[in-house]
């Protein structure tokens, strides 16, 4: 265990009210989160690479930013919804010469474990006080404020992000006082293998149902009420029954991405996970069917050699 020096070690983080907010990303997810935080009464600067999907976000009073340096000067928090570990840690570094020490970093890009600990050194260089802090949740609870956040942090900043935590979540799971140990990531993971596993479960049933001339009306109606009956599986079916699959809840090129990040955390710790990389292979297929910015419950054209179009 190493000790930091004076100072390396953080400032406290600012009082819990009227918070400035850097919001880096603003696909589905970062997008609806910078809403709510800006709705919540907090000052709110967003920055997504390609700017023309962040401009809406100023009718809602965020002001959109051209560079990541601009978006996080003077920030009291800064929360990162990227695609994956390596572009929160480009981003970052892009802001790096603007950040604020002892300023937070709520970090809820799906990162993977292996990430985790790049992005907690890169806040230690920068003496900003890191929340390993992933969220449950698609686009309809992002946009509602009802997402559930998985958060790590110590204890006595906790205060600080309460409010921006609030704003995009119906509840918070802390899992521990160490960001850089990843609970809040690991047990993300595990919740998404089960998703991503549903998922694709739901797009095998519909397709052997039209397969062997089964009417999947029929399916459910033969499991409802019962144990096999399951409100996500009737969710999802319905995206691709109802031809819903935009825009997408959460994205198919998004779920190759976290189904790779859960299979390789198994192969790590010595699990073999046979369904989770089957799920990241027919997810792949999909997107490279045409399908990867549709709901991911578009891996249901997976199942076809010659998949039907949407």
């Amino acid at each position: 265990m190493t000790t930091q020096n004076a100072s390396s070690r953080p400032e406290q983080c600012p009082p819990a009210a009227d918070l400035t907010v850097a919001v880096l990303g603003t696909g589905i997810m970062g997008a609806a989160m910078a809403r709510n935080i800006a709705r919540s009464g907090h000052t709110v600067r967003a920055w997504n690479r390609s700017r023309d999907k962040a401009e809406p976000l100023a009718a809602d009073g965020v002001r959109v930013c051209d560079t990541p340096a601009e978006a996080v000067t003077g920030a009291d928090a800064v929360l990162t919804m990227l695609y994956d570990g390596p572009a929160a840690l480009d981003v970052m570094r892009q802001a790096a010469e603007a950040l604020r020490p002892g300023a937070a970093w709520v970090q809820s890009t799906t990162a993977g474990i292996e990430a985790i600990g790049g992005l907690a050194e890169f806040a230690r260089e920068h003496r900003l006080v890191f929340f390993d802090a992933p969220v449950l949740g698609t686009r309809e609870p992002a946009e509602a404020g009802q997402l559930v956040v998985l958060a790590a942090g110590p204890g006595e900043h906790r205060p600080a992000v309460t409010p921006v935590l609030d704003a995009v979540g119906a509840r918070t799971v802390w899992t521990g006082e160490d960001g850089a140990a990843g609970s809040a990531t690991r047990l993300k993971l595990v919740a998404n293998s089960w998703v991503i596993a549903t998922t694709n479960a739901a797009g095998e049933v519909l397709a052997l149902a039209q397969a062997l001339g089964v009417d999947p009306l029929s399916f459910f109606d033969t499991i409802a009420g019962g144990g096999l009956d399951m409100p996500y599986l009737r969710a999802k079916a319905g995206l691709v029954l109802n031809d819903q699959l935009s825009p997408a809840q959460f994205a198919v090129n998004t779920a190759v991405k976290d189904a790779r990040l859960i299979v390789e955390a198994g192969r790590r710790h010595g699990v073999r996970l046979d369904v989770a990389a089957a799920s990241a292979d027919r997810l792949a297929r999909a997107a490279e069917a045409g399908h990867g910015d549709e709901d991911m419950a578009a891996a249901y054209f997976a199942s076809f050699d010659d998949p039907p179009t949407s």
